[in-house]
């Protein structure tokens, strides 16, 4: 395998299909990346309107959100493609969710906690079925590994 190898995205398993979970997955993930989006664009407005307290927390705040949609974004695109790191990626953020979801349920703001806990649940029960597994345990030249 020579370096140049290493870069590219991994060989499909079976024929070139992706399986449902993974599409299910990055679908989810493109879902959140937008919705942190929309909070970026609503905290920028919120800036543009108010004095912040602290115009550097404000903007590295700000800042954060977007590169953290833009990320969320990558993660999604690369699992559907096969890319192994992905799942701990998205395992990592999910769980974020639950931490969030959790006290906001507990706070008694069902709606947008359930809106948080429910996806989070479906992306973390799905990255451990076995064909979004087989379709994310290889490496680029597509040989299988645990």
């Amino acid at each position: 395998m020579n370096a140049s190898a290493s870069h590219q995205a991994p060989e499909p398993v079976s024929g070139g299909a992706r399986p449902p979970g993974a599409t299910v997955i990055a679908a989810i993930l493109l879902l959140e990346a937008l919705g942190l989006l929309s909070a970026a664009g609503w905290y920028l407005y919120g800036l543009l309107n108010s004095t912040p307290t602290s115009l550097g927390g404000a903007i590295f705040t700000m800042v954060f959100l977007v590169v953290l949609a833009v990320w969320l974004l990558l993660v999604g695109l690369k699992l559907s493609a096969g890319y192994r790191w992905t799942r701990s990626a998205a395992l990592v953020f999910q769980l974020f969710m639950v931490v969030i979801a959790v006290p906001t349920l507990s706070a008694g703001i069902v709606g947008i906690g359930f809106a948080l806990l429910l996806p989070a649940a479906v992306v973390v029960l799905l990255l451990f079925t076995k064909p979004v597994l087989a379709h994310t345990s290889r490496t680029a030249d597509s040989a299988p590994v645990l």
